[in-house]
This record gives structure tokens, sequence and C-alpha cells, in this order.
């Protein structure tokens, strides 16, 4: 029988979880088979995987990771200031597109990667300053309830003004976990700083990515585990981080 010493137990255990630090990790680069891929997939970590759209494996492992209860984004490619757009892969955004063609292509994006939940941009250093080009992806976003995160290509981003004009859902990544370059014992460093980021702030977004360092990204999250379960640190869905309407206006949004 539930009384009101039990009622009254269980929402301070509840107050106190929501005052443990959270993180969230998202994976990018999904899609293809490449390396840190099936590791992910065979473990229990709750990461947010960001799937290119249009590739080998994309729908494939949308569904996969929607069966696993894992969240799912689309790791939309866009156009940055260097680099080549074959780096971007099928159906990037492209400064050259004129509006239109901007919606479509995000959503034949939405349509190739299943379950997914928001966006965050592949490259686009180029693209996220551009105001019209963002304002066309998050239009988009916004009729599909989407989040956006922004992550971090551009210190000139426009996404945080135009989320909050357009009421979507967004934040910013405050840490890459990996690059080229990485190494299983830098991604686990990059791991202890994002749990004291989420100690000192109550949490924080990071993203790593598979690839061709995928395997170290894994192993090095993998041995930061222990860490985090000691400092009482969970990992969410990166979703379970965005402020909501609900949250801005808890007393009058069911009035709206």
């Amino acid at each position: 029988m539930m009384t009101a010493q039990n009622v009254l137990v269980n929402a301070e255990a509840e107050e106190i979880l929501d005052n443990n630090g959270k993180v969230a990790i998202i994976i990018d680069d999904f899609g293809g088979k490449t390396g840190g891929v099936r590791q992910f997939f065979e473990s229990d970590i709750p990461i947010t995987l960001a799937i290119m759209p249009f590739l080998e494996s994309s729908t494939e492992q949308a569904e996969l990771a929607y069966e696993q209860g894992l969240e799912v984004m689309i790791h939309l490619p866009l156009e940055p200031k260097r680099g080549k757009k074959s780096w971007l892969g099928p159906l990037p955004i492209t400064s050259d597109l004129d509006t239109e063609e901007v919606k479509k292509r995000v959503e034949k994006a939405i349509e190739n990667v299943p379950h997914a939940k928001g966006i965050n941009n592949h490259m686009g250093s180029k693209i996220v300053e551009d105001e019209r080009i963002m304002r066309a992806i998050l239009e988009v976003a916004k009729e599909h309830d989407f989040y956006i995160i922004d992550s971090g290509t551009s210190g000139k981003s426009v996404i945080p003004e135009l989320a909050t004009e357009l009421n979507v859902p967004y934040a910013v990544r405050d840490s890459f976990l990996d690059d080229s370059f990485s190494s299983r014992e830098h991604v686990y460093k990059q791991m202890l700083m994002l749990c004291n980021m989420a100690e000192n702030y109550g949490e924080a977004i990071a993203i790593g990515h598979v690839g061709i360092k995928g395997k170290n990204t894994f192993n090095g999250i993998n041995d930061a585990l222990p860490y985090l379960e000691k400092k009482n640190i969970s990992i969410v869905p990166v979703s379970h981080l965005l402020e909501t309407e609900i949250e801005k206006k808890p007393d009058t949004f069911w009035q709206e």
C-alpha cells in the first residue's frame, strides 16, 4: 500500500537522482560499416546515434538503434568553408541550393533515417552561418518536432538565434571526445573532462565519431564508465537535456 511516507521517500529519491550530473554522448558518422560501429551496437552504452543519410546502412542502422532503445539523430551533411564536397556524401546541403531544394533534401534525409528525433550538422562551417539555409532547415525540423544540436563548427553559427526565434529545442556541443588522430587514452581523458563539466554545471553534451579511429573512441568511452558511475554521472539521450516549452512555462503551457 502506498503511504504518504512512501510518496515522500520516492519524491526525495527522484530529487536526488535529478541532482546528479547528466551527460549525452552523441556518436557521429553512423551509416556505414566503419570502425566502432559494431562495438557500440554490441555494448550497453546509451549513446545517441547521429546517422548520415543515404549511406549503405543508414536506414538499417536507424532501425537497429530504435530496436535497441537508442536515440537516433540525422547527421546532416552541410558544406564547410574548406574541404571537398565529396567529403559530404550524397545529397548534402550546399550554398548553391535554392530554399525549396534545401527543404526537399532535409525531408529526404528524414525519410532515409527513420525514428530520428533531431538533427546535428556534419561539418558545415559555411552553412551554419547562412541564415537563409539554416532557416529552411530549422523550419523543416519544426514541422517534424525535431530538436537541433549545433556541433560547434563555427563560432558565428546562427543556429542558436534561429532556433530560439522558431521555438525549436536546441543545444550546442560542449566537447569533442576525439579527432582523426585520437588515441584510446585521449578519449578517456576527454571523458573525464566531460564528467567534470557535468559535476560543475549539471549536464554536458559531447560528440565522438565512428570511423578510422572509431574503436579507440569506443574503448576510451568504455574505459571511463566506472569513473562516471563513481561520480554518479548518468549517460542520457541528448533530448533529455533540452529545454522544452513545458519547462519554460510550467504554469501556463497547458493554456496555449
